[in-house]
């Protein structure tokens, strides 16, 4: 019989819909029985595309004897991570704090019917071994623990909640302390840690960090974004034949990836590769941007708009199955000269490196000319037979930020390769986001099956603002600097902490928790702060309001005394300073016609990250007085602005140019 998962969203929650757990979703049921019945919660986070989540579930949640045992002594709770992120930061944090080491998926924490985490760990072996202990033995002496030490469990509790506490930020820089020394310093940690031979920073398992390849791009440190990418773009991390990237690599080389793709990953790379060819203008990023787009269009947009979350590392419960190939079957499936050149330029000449058995291709030797025609036969080839494998599965659920990260990398990157069919993608992303998850004023988080639910989060708003932002660059519209604005009211709103500063990773009308975060640091997304301090600065510079602005310089300067003394895992709040310091320029150009769109075009194919272009036809009604400027006998004009100061206008594109590359 189906427990209770069965009538949730989640994909993830129902996979564990049919196990002989008595699974409550997080809610009111789960929490008043235990209070009820004075009883512990074992709470199980995870996600449908995690390897080890799949693991404990078949060795422990599928069996009738270990399940037994857990409903026998606990309120069992299953939550996604995905669609709960405001659980899953806490828990994580105070598994941190609990264990002394990071946490990870699946979690397995203990807590108090009141929601307090007593005891935690991820993964547990059915049968204890590595020094674990059997998870039905662990769920004995948790049970135990529970009954008889409860008074060292509330001491514990309190500790815990101090701690928590001190997470929070308070105490904010006066805006004249802020300086450029913390850039230099955020730079040159990311420098101390980077792998100049291989790309990437520090040693294996290595995580793509967009956020800290955007921060080298745009400090002038090119080297470190530019090789990270090229070695990714030709790594196993990278899907040869199908576009996209894997989560991680679990070697330094990036050669061999836990398989799981995300769409937060996805989006991200996708505008950071358009940068980095209009930084170097190398034929590879085109095409790994490119394929990636081709990917999330063609594999993770649903028939409805919205961008699906996530493919599994796993297909007919093996890791990497869907990928990975032996030699003798590439052999079969290409000619002798196109085997030839594919299998010197991707490694299967060389020992299997997947399992001892298999080869995962990458990039392995340097491309011959005269090869090149036979090497995209063999790819075609390829992947025409590997669309005939079982496919990973795919987490369908539709996510309010993860979309606004994929939207905004679609948009971006759809402006530099001038892929109109792109940007038609991330606004069918848009339209769906406002059609089925904005409601009454509110976003609502995700989205499956016709039904959209959940209050949504920080990230949720500020995400979907610097998608706006994104979108009315590469074709304005009144309309999407309105939802923006409105967005940001929200945000404002629900979020603001207006006494310190910073925004609440929850609104005001969410549920109460064990504990409110404020998180200023970049985890695998963005941190949500510092995404908000970075759009609601531009958005005052489209608009001219005065709120979003002083919201944005008193974010930056509460997290500058962390990002000051421990200069590492800033990077997004890092931009956002360092637009506090100079205000973003904005770009004005006002015209008519063809002359209008070609000008917004070649300022797209230019390297200005400090720089919004906004290309508005003349007779334009209902713009702000920022964008409002006049009507002039020139076919284009440009006004440059920073701050309230706005250049002459200029009617030539060189001088314009020129004038938007100047330091200031």
């Amino acid at each position: 019989m189906a427990n209770r998962l069965a009538a949730e969203t989640s994909p993830y929650l129902q996979q564990h819909a049919e196990n002989p757990v008595d699974w409550y979703p997080w809610g009111p049921e789960a929490l008043e029985r235990a209070r009820r019945e004075d009883r512990p919660i074992l709470l199980s986070i995870g996600y449908s595309a995690c390897h080890w989540c799949h693991v404990m579930a078949h060795e422990s949640f599928e069996d009738p004897a270990v399940a037994q045992v857990m409903n026998r002594l606990f309120v069992n709770v299953k939550v996604d991570r995905e669609e709960r992120p405001d659980l899953d930061q806490i828990y994580q944090s105070a598994h941190q704090m609990l264990a002394q080491r990071p946490g990870g998926w699946p979690l397995t924490m203990f807590l108090t019917p009141d929601g307090a985490p007593f005891f935690g760990g991820t993964y547990f072996p059915k049968q204890g071994r590595y020094g674990m202990p059997a998870f039905a033995d662990l769920c004995e002496r948790i049970a135990e623990l529970w009954h008889e030490r409860r008074a060292d469990i509330g001491a514990q509790n309190e500790q815990v909640l101090q701690a928590f506490a001190r997470t929070v930020p308070r105490a904010a820089a006066q805006p004249a302390e802020l300086s450029p020394d913390v850039v230099r310093a955020m730079l040159d940690n990311l420098r101390a840690n980077f792998d100049a031979a291989l790309g990437g920073f520090g040693r294996a398992p290595k995580f793509p960090h967009p956020a800290d390849l955007e921060l080298s791009l745009r400090g002038g440190e090119k080297d470190m974004a530019l090789v990270t990418l090229e070695r990714m773009c030709e790594g196993g991390i990278y899907d040869q034949l199908g576009g996209g990237f894997c989560r991680y690599s679990v070697d330094a080389h990036w050669a061999i990836p836990h398989f799981e793709k995300m769409l937060y990953d996805n989006g991200p790379l996708l505008g950071l590769l358009a940068d980095a060819w209009l930084v170097a203008r190398a034929g590879l990023y085109a095409r790994c941007a490119a394929e990636t787009a081709a990917w999330l269009m063609r594999e993770m947009q649903s028939p409805e708009g919205g961008y699906y979350s996530s493919l599994d590392a796993d297909s007919e419960h093996e890791e990497g199955k869907f990928y990975v190939w032996g030699r003798d079957d590439v052999r079969s499936l290409l000619t002798a000269d196109e085997y030839r050149a594919f299998a010197r330029r991707y490694g299967l000449e060389g020992p299997p490196n997947f399992e001892g058995r298999h080869w995962h291709l990458r990039v392995a030797a340097s491309l011959e000319p005269g090869d090149v025609a036979l090497i995209e036969a063999a790819r075609r080839k390829l992947f025409a037979a590997r669309e005939k494998r079982v496919r990973p599965g795919r987490d369908e659920k539709v996510l309010v930020s993860w979309n606004a990260l994929a939207i905004r990398g679609m948009a971006h990157a759809a402006q530099v390769f001038q892929q109109p069919e792109w940007l038609r993608s991330a606004r069918r992303a848009l339209d769906f986001i406002r059609g089925q998850m904005w409601r009454d004023g509110r976003l609502l988080a995700t989205y499956k099956d016709g039904r959209a639910h959940l209050n949504a989060y920080l990230d949720d708003y500020a995400f979907l603002i610097a998608a706006q932002l994104e979108l009315v660059q590469a074709e304005f519209s009144r309309a999407d600097l309105e939802f923006a604005t409105e967005l940001a009211d929200v945000l404002l709103a629900e979020f603001e902490d207006r006494e310190a500063g910073g925004f609440y990773f929850t609104g005001t009308s969410h549920e109460r928790l064990f504990h409110r975060p404020k998180p200023g640091q970049d985890q695998a997304m963005p941190a949500g702060n510092a995404i908000a301090a970075w759009s609601l600065g531009r958005l005052a510079a489209l608009t001219g309001e005065a709120r979003y602005a002083r919201a944005a310089e008193r974010t930056a300067a509460l997290f500058y005394p962390q990002m000051r003394d421990y200069p590492a895992g800033w990077a997004t709040m890092t931009i956002a300073l360092t637009e506090q310091l100079a205000p973003p320029k904005l770009v004005v150009l006002r015209g008519r016609g063809e002359e209008l769109v070609r000008w917004r075009d070649e300022l797209a194919r230019e390297y200005l990250p400090d720089t919004m272009v906004i290309a508005l036809p003349d007779g334009m009604p209902g713009l702000p007085a920022t964008l409002d400027k006049p009507r002039r006998a020139e076919a284009v004009n440009g006004w440059l602005c920073r701050g309230v100061m706005c250049l002459e206008p200029m009617s030539d594109l060189i001088q314009l140019k020129t004038a938007c590359k100047e330091k200031s």
